[in-house]
């Protein structure tokens, strides 16, 4: 017991810099006091105690603002940073060296029973704002962005943003970064949007490609023209920058 309390106190040192000193911690963090809170709820409720299990839980989530249900299986040197807003369902299973912040529900998504919430396996870090919903498996040291909606399975080391939550890779950074580039040209801001699945924003997103291809084909095109002594591309070519819909009220 003392182990396990003396790893949730160096956990917190190692991933919350405001941490100053072990009297701080044991005093002002209820993280650290809903994760204690929880080992004796949790131990109640696997001896049958299943109402002295409940209330104990009841009385955490009044005194953190942290719900945890007992039944929860949580490992070691799991770190709740803030926590108010934190939603823990029974059939939840945290692994080792994970870390929660606020806002996080890890919840289900149907009323039968069984298992129905989140499996998190070790290292996962589940950003502000996020839901984790149904009986489904984050992979091991997978990250989850701040308000994502997570409701289907994530790799081992994967990234996941957006609603829903999709992964976050190379190619799509890069395609990303140059759809940026293009929108800026022609004034328009997708911030907020092309991470959505919306379908005017999926719209823009394939005429920005599509303008890309053709600045590409056309630059090709020009080339070959010059080469074969026809001149291409003299005039100059208006100004994207300028290509804004304006308010005339």
């Amino acid at each position: 017991m003392f182990s396990r309390l003396k790893e949730d106190i160096q956990c917190v040192f190692a991933r919350d810099p405001a941490a100053r000193s072990v009297f701080e911690v044991v005093t002002t963090y209820p993280g650290f006091h809903a994760v204690l809170i929880h080992r004796v709820s949790h131990w109640l409720w696997g001896r049958g105690l299943n109402w002295p299990a409940r209330y104990l839980s009841f009385l955490g989530r009044w005194l953190t603002g942290i719900e945890i249900h007992p039944g929860a299986e949580i490992g070691r040197r799991f770190f709740i940073d803030h926590g108010m807003g934190v939603v823990i369902g029974q059939t939840a299973v945290i692994g080792d060296d994970c870390t929660l912040y606020h806002g996080v529900t890890l919840g289900g998504t149907s009323w039968n029973k069984g298992k129905r919430h989140p499996t998190l396996k070790n290292g996962v870090v589940i950003g502000a704002g996020a839901k984790v919903l149904g009986p489904i498996e984050i992979g091991e040291g997978a990250r989850v962005g701040s308000n994502s909606v997570v409701v289907k399975p994530v790799p081992d080391g994967a990234t996941v943003v957006g609603i829903p939550a999709h992964i976050i890779d190379g190619k799509a950074k890069q395609e990303k970064a140059r759809r940026d580039a293009t929108a800026q040209k022609i004034g328009f801001d997708a911030y907020g949007a092309t991470d959505m699945p919306d379908p005017i924003a999926n719209a823009i997103n394939l005429m920005l490609d599509h303008i890309h291809q053709m600045d590409k084909q056309i630059e090709v095109m020009c080339q070959k023209l010059n080469d074969a002594g026809i001149p291409c591309g003299e005039k100059n070519m208006p100004h994207l920058d300028d290509c804004q819909i304006k308010d005339k009220t």
